[in-house]
């Protein structure tokens, strides 16, 4: 009861609930037998969330279950499959996509993190990967842009079935070959810049005679820098790979749980004008992760007050400053997240957000 997904990111050997799910299970395993994921985008990648595929046209839009081929355009979706229940409580747990009526087609996402309470009830778990742990954690790293989709094409080559307890219904269909591999497929509704097709060459370098293994190494290298330097140009972030944090952004850690970045701004705004204050929260729970970055109008500001801030107590926790250069995975972290608008703000905490405010302004040392 397993299958095989060879992917531009590595393969994935994925195990199948096939008794707590036969639906989902029959479905998955039909339509690899018919080649139907051959090809297929995973069109949304949000980290540590999800990794979305399953749909030809490569919109997150289309995509229909195998009953559709046998008994016709009225049987394009089924029901969810909700008991017994399972959760979403592993990475690596796949999962058939809810079309928001309850129902399943061909689309479905690997969870890239623990505890998505979220998708409970909601999406049903049919299955986990088995082998492919390198895979996961390169699609979780992909460049994104704003609606999560990949600056490069990250594809299902082919799904290959390693077991299969199912006897293939009357009227299946097997083609004989796979369906055409859309190269360069773009949503005419989107806005979002052309992608870099998964075997795109950037050097663009083809004399066609063998290179030596010094050169292949350089061409590789290369190769390397100009796609990084092509991913962030299409980002917008970064003006090159070498790209450094700026020097006026301070960097605090070890930050009490109710403090926030207003209060942070009135704290540090004595040593100079602030352009922005932001304490850092988990994009699921909304908690804090009791860390912040504030962004001084200019560098000496934030020298200051990087000397005087250090080790000083805010609402009953001894802070630690540092510059963001010397936190740079973090400091890019936080622009691609805020460039994605996957930072929410908790609730507002109004009983809270009081009594906090009050120690702020007073135990400051």
């Amino acid at each position: 009861m397993s299958v095989l997904l060879e992917t531009s990111l590595g393969n994935v050997v994925v195990d199948l609930y096939t008794e707590e799910r036969p639906r989902c299970s029959l479905n998955f395993l039909k339509l690899c037998k018919v080649n139907y994921y051959n090809g297929c985008l995973f069109h949304s990648v949000q980290r540590n969330l999800v990794a979305q595929t399953g749909d030809p046209s490569g919109t997150g839009r289309g995509g229909s279950s195998i009953f559709e081929q046998l008994y016709g355009e009225q049987a394009r979706f089924f029901e969810c499959e909700v008991l017994p229940k399972i959760y979403h409580k592993k990475r690596g747990l796949v999962s058939m996509v809810n079309n928001g009526n309850g129902q399943h087609g061909s689309q479905f996402f690997i969870t890239l993190a623990d505890d998505l309470d979220y998708l409970n009830n909601k999406h049903s778990v049919f299955g986990i990967v088995a082998e492919g742990e390198d895979f996961l954690s390169k699609i979780n790293d992909a460049y994104c842009d704003k609606e999560s989709r990949p600056y490069r094409n990250i594809r299902i080559h082919r799904a290959i079935i390693l077991d299969d307890p199912f006897t293939d219904p009357d009227g299946l269909e097997v083609p004989s070959s796979s369906p055409r591999l859309f190269r360069s497929y773009e949503d005419p509704d989107s806005t979002a810049p052309p992608r870099i097709e998964e075997d795109e060459d950037l050097d663009g370098e083809a004399d066609g005679r063998e290179l030596t293994e010094a050169e292949r190494v350089e061409r590789e290298a290369m190769k390397e820098a100009r796609t990084n330097a092509q991913l962030l140009t299409l980002l917008g972030d970064l003006p090159d790979v070498d790209a450094k944090p700026p020097e006026n952004v301070l960097f605090v850690c070890r930050l009490n749980p109710v403090t926030r970045g207003e209060d942070l701004e009135i704290i540090f705004s004595r040593f100079g004008e602030i352009l922005s204050s932001e304490v850092i929260y988990d994009r699921r729970s909304g908690n804090s992760l009791q860390y912040a970055f504030i962004e001084f109008a200019r560098k000496e500001d934030c020298e200051e007050a990087f000397f005087k801030m250090d080790n000083v107590v805010i609402d009953d926790r001894r802070i630690h400053v540092d510059f963001s250069q010397s936190v740079a995975k973090e400091w890019f972290r936080y622009r691609r997240e805020k460039r994605e608008n996957a930072l929410p703000l908790p609730p507002p905490q109004t009983t809270t957000t009081t009594t906090h405010l009050t120690t702020t302004t007073t135990k400051v040392s």
